[in-house]
């Protein structure tokens, strides 16, 4: 039986049955009863869902604004959910969702992009499911939790041969003679102090003035992706890139590079295109790559080593080169 009580000027209800707690609160008693008598009669016939009659693109919604909104990577995200809901799958009410739905959108979304595209679209999604039912009570279970996910591709490892570098920094517009007035020119000085510390786009584009000791040659790296912060080691070459760039330094951006890291993207690819590479299948991000392959290849003590690897295994490193790349080794 329903428990209705007067409280202030309004009537409360409250079920407990088969394990079911739900309350509400009403102006008159006809109304609490009226209620209480449509929720109890649900869940004796076994048709109660407390899972609210919205679409799941309002789910998605709530997501952004309440949890995508407070990660360091919420523009990424958010344009990743933003697909999502303008899907098929977007117009469908949570209530009705099946594993089903899932599948379909698992399998449209591998004839249209990469496996490792699909695994990182998959992981946003399970993290919104899971909330949907831990943190917001929206839904029973996560219905990805039976599906098969695509297959891990195979690590990449490409790297950057030294034609392409050339290229790219050329057609960038970067000359170690010239100030770096232009953002493609800025770009090409990031791909190539990339290629000298594996930092991050969004570490590079964040990196500022008062991050840089030049006396002691080390970058400071206050909030990494996975975290904890870190200090990188500066090779000579990244010494002159950073003296290049302080060329066109100003009081009113304290970023060594003055670039947004969705500038650098863009302007990255055209560069490619501008240099022929646009189906190279080169990402900005192998520059990492190529920086741990070339430090294999030397002399580095431990420390220095494990420093600068992060989300590398020594096993993705390629066949050794014969190219040494000069650096501050921090012991």
């Amino acid at each position: 039986m329903a428990t209705i009580v007067k409280k202030n000027n309004n009537w409360r209800v409250q079920i407990r049955r088969k394990g079911i707690n739900k309350s509400a609160t009403f102006r008159t008693k006809s109304e609490a009863q009226a209620w209480a008598n449509k929720i109890e009669s649900e869940i004796m016939m076994g048709k109660y869902s407390d899972i609210p009659d919205i679409y799941f693109a309002d789910l998605i919604d709530k997501y952004i604004k309440e949890v995508t909104v407070h990660k360091r990577s919420q523009r990424e995200e958010r344009l990743r959910l933003i697909r999502l809901a303008n899907m098929e799958i977007g117009n469908i009410k949570i209530k009705d969702l099946t594993e089903n739905d899932f599948k379909n959108w698992r399998d449209e979304r591998l004839k249209k992009v990469k496996p490792a595209s699909v695994l990182r679209e998959w992981n946003t999604l399970s993290h919104l499911l899971n909330t949907a039912v831990t943190e917001w009570k929206y839904l029973k279970e996560n219905p990805l939790k039976n599906i098969s996910k695509p297959k891990q591709p195979q690590e990449r490892s490409r790297r950057y041969s030294d034609q392409e570098i050339e290229r790219l920094t050329y057609v960038s517009g970067f000359d170690f003679n010239q100030a770096p007035i232009t953002v493609k020119s800025r770009v090409g000085a990031a791909m190539l102090f990339a290629i000298e510390t594996a930092m991050r786009t969004g570490e590079i584009c964040k990196a500022t003035w008062n991050d840089l000791n030049l006396k002691t040659r080390l970058l400071y790296i206050p909030q990494t992706k996975n975290g904890p912060p870190r200090t990188v080691p500066l090779s000579a070459m990244a010494i002159k890139i950073i003296n290049n760039l302080a060329l066109v330094r100003t009081e009113s951006d304290d970023t060594i590079f003055q670039l947004k890291s969705s500038s650098l993207d863009a302007n990255f690819r055209l560069i490619k295109e501008s240099a022929g590479l646009d189906d190279a299948d080169l990402h900005f991000h192998d520059t990492r790559r190529e920086t741990l392959s070339r430090l294999a290849n030397i002399s580095l003590t431990l420390s220095s080593l494990s420093a600068l690897r992060t989300a590398f295994k020594m096993s993705s490193f390629a066949t050794p080169r014969s190219m040494l790349l000069k650096i501050v080794t921090v012991t």
